[in-house]
């Protein structure tokens, strides 16, 4: 018999260790983007990951009126809102977004990619997308994200 004893070890939330990122966003695309910031958010990239704790890091978003979509999507994706009363739907195309607000189609890109639950809300609270290459987060001292 063999006596080894493997144990798979799950972090509590006191247990976590938080890192800062930062990302320029400038010619990057949406989607793929995305994915990889909400990865982190999961703390999917750390080997301690557990999947009932919020054990991500936090990711800071610059430059987000630079990112690009490929193909036709600028004008053909939509974007859907609902007020709730009847006829309240309300849509707007991807370039209509960045005209408006720039911020919003990363973060809707991230939020859909995160646990429709009070654990995925938790995680996009640690998303910062900012207008321009400059963040008020300078003493979190974060680094440079890199894929």
């Amino acid at each position: 018999m063999n006596t080894l004893s493997y144990k798979t070890k799950s972090l509590r939330k006191e247990d976590v260790e938080r890192s800062w990122y930062v990302l320029d966003a400038d010619g990057l695309v949406v989607g793929r983007t995305a994915t990889k910031i909400a990865n982190v958010l999961r703390g999917k990239h750390k080997p301690s990951y557990t999947p009932h704790v919020d054990c991500g890091d936090n990711v800071i978003v610059v430059n987000c009126e630079k990112i690009r979509f490929t193909g036709d999507k600028l004008n053909q994706k939509e974007y859907d809102s609902y007020s709730g009363y009847p006829g309240g739907r309300k849509v707007r195309t991807a370039k209509e977004m960045f005209d408006k607000k720039p911020r919003a189609v990363i973060e809707k890109a991230v939020r859909g990619m995160l646990p429709k639950s009070k654990l995925g809300r938790s995680m996009f609270t640690k998303l910062y997308v900012y207008e321009g290459p400059d963040h008020p987060h300078q003493a979190q001292k974060p680094e440079e994200f890199k894929f």
